[in-house]
């Protein structure tokens, strides 16, 4: 019988479900489903859980943190919320006051109070529309 209680081997159970760089393995309905993160719009952590939600539409249900998956994300991706990390490549529109992001996947999140001038500083694009 193997001891798993080795720091390495709790390493490499922390990390079993996040591949390296660009994809994300999720274990889904009994299979696994690598997710490129192009195609994911934001995650929603709850606890020791996240959502990650893609830009089809989909939503999977990954028992990982939040901080544990963005480590492994790319620059694009924002916190802007204590439950929420966007990509910022898929936001379509600011929307009230700029607390509203559209997302490209048709969800929409909410900025909190205290980071909504670092958001809107970082999303100054010209495509993106601001509504009065």
């Amino acid at each position: 019988m193997k001891n798993f209680t080795k720091p390495g081997r709790r390493k490499a159970a922390k990390n079993a479900g996040v591949a390296s760089g660009t994809n994300i393995l999720i274990h889904h309905m009994g299979s696994s489903i690598t997710v490129t993160t192009n195609t994911i719009t934001f995650l929603q952590g709850s606890g020791n859980y996240t959502f990650i939600y893609t830009d089809s539409g989909k939503r999977y249900l990954v028992c990982k943190t939040m901080k544990l998956l963005s480590e492994n994300l790319k620059q694009n991706f924002i916190r802007i919320h204590k439950s929420f990390l966007i990509n910022s490549d898929l936001v379509l529109e600011r929307i009230e006051d700029d607390r509203l992001l559209k997302m490209a996947c048709g969800s929409e999140v909410t900025v909190s109070r205290r980071k909504n001038k670092q958001i809107t500083k970082i999303l100054n694009h010209s495509s993106l529309q601001i509504s009065a």
